[in-house]
């Protein structure tokens, strides 16, 4: 979810998982596996993304990023394609913001999986929110 490119996610995915092999000797348990893990991962995503330098003019949206159950209505899948192109347009915290509300972490989480305050999580995930609703509207889309 945070490259857009499946070369630049597979690359992504490798440096992942070396980073979790190097570090799991630092594992303390003080937390869950599994915070641990996502910790680790998000940081690595996070400083891959600083080392990249990528071309602003790449863009590519992937129009079936999710297979949409045939239930779904054609109002739903508009939508969705609106707000996968609308977070393509963040930038990378925001990005990271976003998929963590939207993986159902609450605040006090994000603030610690990203290395910041709590308060600072909730003002920067507003804002975020806003954010996508006004790029959303620049395509013609009222909610």
């Amino acid at each position: 979810m945070y490259m857009d490119d499946i070369e630049d996610q597979n690359d992504l995915v490798q440096e992942i998982v070396l980073q979790l092999w190097k570090s799991y000797e630092r594992f303390q348990s003080k937390s869950q596996f599994s915070t641990w893990m996502y910790r680790v991962s998000l940081n690595t995503a996070l400083t891959y993304f600083k080392k990249e330098k990528k071309k602003s003019d790449r863009y590519t949206f992937l129009e079936n990023l999710d297979k949409v159950d045939e239930t779904d209505t054609l109002e739903k899948e508009t939508q969705l394609e609106l707000f996968y192109k609308a977070v393509h347009e963040l930038n990378k915290v925001e990005k990271a913001l976003i998929f963590l509300f939207l993986e159902g972490q609450s605040h006090k989480e994000i603030a610690s999986n990203l290395g910041i305050t709590e308060v600072n999580a909730r003002v920067k995930l507003n804002r975020t929110k806003e954010k996508i609703q006004i790029i959303i509207k620049t395509y013609g889309y009222e909610f």
